[in-house]
């Protein structure tokens, strides 16, 4: 069994009143939060009026709610759940706590699954053909594929396709369903995801800053875990070493946590955007200074941080406070390609790690959209632009007129 070494014991005396707070605004479904800006343009998620049923955040002139996205083409659903505004606290070894703030933001109710992934990973043979029809004649029924081309110049905000697993048999290997979380990707690629999905639906999602993560994870406790501090429920909440049987199950089979999300504890651990520091609370203090949304922005390949237990974590790997850095150089031992792959690991843990959706309510400037989309070092860029010059890997804008090219390209035999 994998012993990554992150759980901590956390203090068993301090259930407090914060629990119960939360709990009965769950119960009323609606969140007390911070009062900010409604965006007009965008109505997804955003109503006048609380529902009658599920949560609701309050907002200005209306309320933050839950909604489900579909992925333009296909029949692929996800669910966002909203998240209130507050104040995450961090405790330090020393007893003192840091206090970060927390912006309202939407977070799927589940992990990305294969189904979800899977369209993502099918932009390969659809960004193929398109870099082959750049610059070529013809009309008809592809008339306005030229113009989507014309319109998105090579290289210009693109986004890159993951190239097909080098070795399916271990990635697929813990569970391949459809329902259940897809695994094994690198930071670079979860982020690409988000911008890719981003474009076709013109909505903001991106990965949780490890503050977010965190803050939803407890949902308003400062417990081991979101349902208190005994062990022995979290088997009704968490696949782990204990229940998994070594492999990843459908997502949302257990029960979630007071503010509606599921497999907070386990299934698998989950990508968030920050740089990774061993000592959380130091690096919390940090942030505490920063201004704006608290990110510990990367300036190196690795070691990120990655969020929650998964299927083969110990109990004590499982808390809402369990943690631990990447280690990309080991991760990529088997990969036969140099550079490594910016897409795919083929080592373990990797079978274990995954990730899930934010949605920001407000919206993104363009220095942040570049921070939590693109390559932020040379040497994913540098294994990119390898890939793109030799053939092995494809790019292509991602806009909302993206899902009826692809059914153009479809329709004239291009890519099945």
């Amino acid at each position: 069994m994998v012993d990554h070494g992150f759980a901590r014991e956390l203090n068993r005396e301090k259930q407090n009143m914060t629990k119960t707070l939360f709990a009965i605004c769950w119960a009323l479904t609606v969140f007390t939060a911070a009062t900010v800006p409604l965006r007009a343009d965008d109505p997804v998620g955003i109503g006048a009026e609380a529902p009658s049923e599920g949560p609701a955040v309050p907002a200005d002139d209306g309320f933050m709610t839950a909604y489900t996205e579909r992925i333009p083409g296909t029949d692929v659903t996800f669910t966002m759940i909203p998240i209130p505004g507050g104040v995450l606290e961090v405790e330090g070894a020393d007893g003192e706590t840091v206090s970060l703030e927390v912006e309202p933001f939407w977070m799927g109710r589940c992990e990305v699954t294969w189904a979800e992934y899977h369209e993502y990973m099918e932009m390969y043979g659809v960004f193929k053909a398109l870099g082959e029809l750049r610059g070529s004649s013809g009309d008809g029924d592809l008339a306005h594929v030229r113009a989507y081309l014309e319109q998105n110049p090579d290289g210009v905000d693109a986004v890159t396709s993951p190239t097909p697993l080098y070795d399916p048999s271990f990635t697929y290997w813990v569970g391949e369903e459809d329902n259940q979380p897809a695994v094994t990707m690198t930071q670079f690629a979860a982020r690409q995801y988000t911008k890719w999905l981003s474009g076709i639906v013109g909505r903001e999602y991106r990965l949780p800053s490890e503050t977010e993560w965190e803050y939803a994870a407890r949902a308003g406790t400062q417990t081991a875990y979101s349902f208190g501090d005994n062990a022995e429920r979290l088997g009704d909440y968490a696949w782990f070493a204990d229940n998994a049987e070594e492999e990843t199950h459908p997502v949302g089979s257990k029960k979630p946590n007071p503010w509606g999300l599921h497999d907070m504890h386990g299934n698998v651990a989950e990508w968030v955007l920050d740089a990774y520091r061993e000592d959380r609370a130091a690096a919390a203090a940090e942030l505490s200074a920063s201004e704006g949304q608290p990110v510990l922005w990367p300036e190196k390949l690795y070691p990120r941080t990655i969020r929650g237990g998964c299927w083969y974590s110990e109990a004590g790997e499982t808390t809402s406070g369990a943690r631990f850095g990447s280690e990309d150089r080991m991760w990529v031992l088997q990969d036969p390609n140099l550079p490594k792959s910016p897409w795919w690991y083929t080592e373990d843990p990797a079978t274990g790690i995954g990730f899930r959706l934010v949605r920001p309510l407000r919206p993104m400037d363009d220095e942040t959209r570049q921070r939590v989309w693109d390559p932020d070092t040379d040497s994913t860029r540098r294994a990119v632009k390898n890939r793109i010059t030799e053939g092995r890997g494809a790019q292509s804008a991602a806009t909302e007129q993206l899902p009826r090219v692809i059914e153009a390209i479809e329709a004239a035999g291009l890519v099945e």
